[in-house]
């Protein structure tokens, strides 16, 4: 009890959990940095966090799936000739009735009645029509054929406009079909001065104020207002294509003659209206409904309607086009259709993708998500921390980075602190100093003038090409992951550790190209046949002669001996397989060229294939540089230590 009023608990039902904690934002983005690291697509992992949701709850995928599930149930819910079929069988009610009586009676008349019923067509459209002027003599029956016309006449206008309730019943009356009819009519004209951009602010005021009560969505503007009856139109539509064509010519014949012509002719002008404002809504598809129970229009509409807005929240929910957001979806569709839990999951799964865009986790280019430079770093510390777990002291000379500074080897002097410095802090100097200061004492006051660092030794630079193959392959023998985990250990030890030090990673497949960080991490393989490592080495060699004064250090990753080389009149590059000599010769004068600007060529070969066993031993051999044969949990470590050695080289 509190101020007066009363209070109940009970478990929790619906909705997300109030108590549970928001989502590891960090750990959603190192859960697609692992994926990338094994040899996962960067984008397709990306869409996956989002598909199969943060700890594998509430994604897009169930959400998709349930929406299926229902679709699959409309397309199961009924017969849409359910309006054909009714009216059907009051016609056959309405002339049994009418012949009963006949039977009763005597005379020319009843007889001359009897051939007109015997007569009619078998169409039940044309049928209901050839009654139209029919005078019946069974009460019964003339009221059994006025439910066919009354019935189907309120089921489409009640269909077409929410506000009429009880429509069946309302349309009968003369003076309520004049009332629509005068509607239609000012809603045509309406429509008609809105598609010619004339300003209709004040003519739709004063239509609402006319005609609100059917229309209780009590849309603001023009604009939701033909958005409301558009997607009712659509349906109607969608439903005579999902026919048919004798079913479609038999529905069609029976609303015009329920609806008469004044009345379908203004319905008639309103749907071509609706349909050149909205073109960009299903009218021409339709769909295979199918089930025992008869549908009425309405009915049938429904379920095509909802069919139709389950299409849109799918075609939302599968953000495969470029561009595409959680943004895009509609929360209010899925909580109509699929529940509020499911808006609930859609709402936190906006949040976490709104969340890695502000924090700079993820940004968005042409094609749709990608890992933003900051969350590249993070892969990148991750891939290196990795290699260094499995380095440990051995003949390959691995080396602990904590032990040394950014800038060089420790020299033995110092000198006062400067803003910027990242050399290691003198701690003794930086106390003695204080302690001269401030006299002696515990604690000991620091001061910005009391810190010094220590001297160090500039390292000789190195200039660093790393060619990684990229050819299907790599993927296809489980080689793309431990690929990618090197080049990024490799980079990110160069930019924390060495960034005196100039890195190019070189991807090769049929031809080969420069690659960035955010390059490598999305690159994808190359699906055409191809090893381009002459295109590759060409690339390296320019990348070495941007820097003159560095240790000129190249090593190469590949798991096929070349196949591809870029033919010397235009250009381009040409495969063949078996190798051929043009192919390897051209290969070989790339390595002479680095060879002879002095540069450390290291060649790490994935795989047991005889004739690449055989070119890299050449290779290394007439180089003067060193093949390798790691296994692939080990092509990190091996990668890094060679560079951590080669990178101090012949100079």
């Amino acid at each position: 009890m509190a101020g007066g009023n009363r209070f109940r608990y009970g478990q929790w039902r619906g909705g997300p959990d109030p108590l549970a904690p928001p989502y590891d934002v960090r750990a959603a983005v190192d859960a697609v940095g692992s994926d990338v690291l094994a040899g996962g697509s960067l984008r397709e992992s990306l869409r996956e966090l989002l598909r199969r949701g943060p700890q594998g709850q509430g994604g897009l995928d169930d959400l998709a799936a349930r929406a299926r599930r229902l679709r699959r149930d409309a397309l199961r819910r009924g017969d849409l000739d359910g309006a054909v079929t009714r009216a059907r069988a009051l016609l056959d009610q309405a002339l049994a009735a009418e012949r009963d009586e006949l039977r009763g009676r005597d005379g020319d008349d009843a007889r001359f009645a009897e051939a007109v019923l015997d007569n009619l067509p078998r169409s039940t459209a044309r049928a209901v029509s050839e009654l139209s002027g029919y005078d019946w003599a069974s009460a019964e029956a003339r009221q059994t054929y006025q439910r066919i016309l009354d019935g189907l006449r309120g089921d489409v206008l009640e269909q077409r406009f929410a506000g009429l309730r009880d429509a069946a019943r309302a349309t009968a009356d003369p003076a309520v079909q004049r009332q629509l009819a005068e509607m239609m009519r000012d809603l045509n004209d309406l429509l008609a001065r809105h598609a010619r951009s004339e300003d209709t602010t004040d003519a739709f005021a004063e239509f609402m104020r006319r005609h609100g009560e059917f229309f209780p969505e009590r849309p603001k503007d023009v604009d939701e207002l033909i958005d409301v009856l558009a997607r009712r139109a659509a349906a109607g539509e969608r439903l005579m294509r999902s026919l048919s064509d004798r079913q479609r010519e038999e529905l069609a014949g029976l609303m015009r003659q329920s609806l008469g012509d004044r009345l379908a002719g203004e319905l008639s002008q309103l749907d071509g209206h609706l349909r050149s404002l909205r073109p960009d809504l299903n009218w021409q598809r339709g769909e295979r409904v199918r089930g025992d129970e008869p549908l009425g229009y309405g009915e049938a509409t429904g379920a095509l309607d909802e069919i139709a807005e389950l299409d849109e929240l799918l075609d939302s929910l599968d953000q495969d086009q470029p561009g595409n957001t959680l943004d895009d979806v509609d929360v209010e569709a899925v909580a109509r259709t699929l529940g509020r839990d499911a808006a609930d999951d859609v709402r936190r799964l906006q949040e976490l993708e709104r969340e890695l865009r502000r924090q700079g986790w993820v940004t968005r280019d042409a094609e749709g998500l990608t890992l933003s430079p900051k969350a590249l770093r993070r892969l990148a510390g991750t891939a290196l921390r990795r290699v260094f777990a499995d380095l440990t002291a051995g003949p390959r000379g691995q080396h602990d980075l904590r032990s040394a500074g950014a800038a060089g080897e420790v020299s033995g002097a110092s000198r006062p602190w400067e803003y910027g410095d990242e050399q290691p802090l003198d701690v003794v100097r930086t106390l003695t100093r204080a302690v001269r200061r401030a006299g002696p004492g515990v604690p000991v006051p620091l001061a910005v003038e009391d810190f010094e660092v220590m001297e160090t030794e500039r390292r000789a630079s190195a200039a660093v090409v790393l060619c990684v193959d990229l050819s299907y392959s790599m993927i296809s023998q489980g080689r793309w992951g431990p690929m990618k985990q090197t080049a990024l250990a490799l980079s990110h030890l160069m930019a924390t550790r060495f960034p005196q030090d100039a890195l190019q990673i070189v991807g090769f497949g049929r031809e080969a190209m420069p690659l960035t960080q955010q390059e490598l991490a999305a690159v994808e393989p190359d699906m055409q046949q191809g090893t381009n490592l002459q295109h590759a080495l060409r690339i390296a060699g320019r990348h070495l002669r941007r820097h003159p004064g560095a240790e000129p250090v190249v090593l190469v990753v590949t798991d096929g001996e070349p196949t591809a080389h870029l033919d010397p009149e235009d250009g381009e590059a040409y495969f063949h397989w078996p190798p051929l000599p043009e192919t390897i010769s051209a290969t070989i004068r790339e390595v002479d060229r680095l060879t002879r600007y002095g540069a450390t060529l290291n060649l790490f070969m994935l795989g047991d294939d005889p004739g690449l066993r055989r070119f890299v031993d050449a290779v290394a051999r007439r180089s003067g540089g060193r093949m390798f044969t790691p296994d692939l949990d080990d092509l990190g470590e091996y990668v890094v230590s060679d560079y951590l050695r080669a990178r101090h080289g012949r100079r």
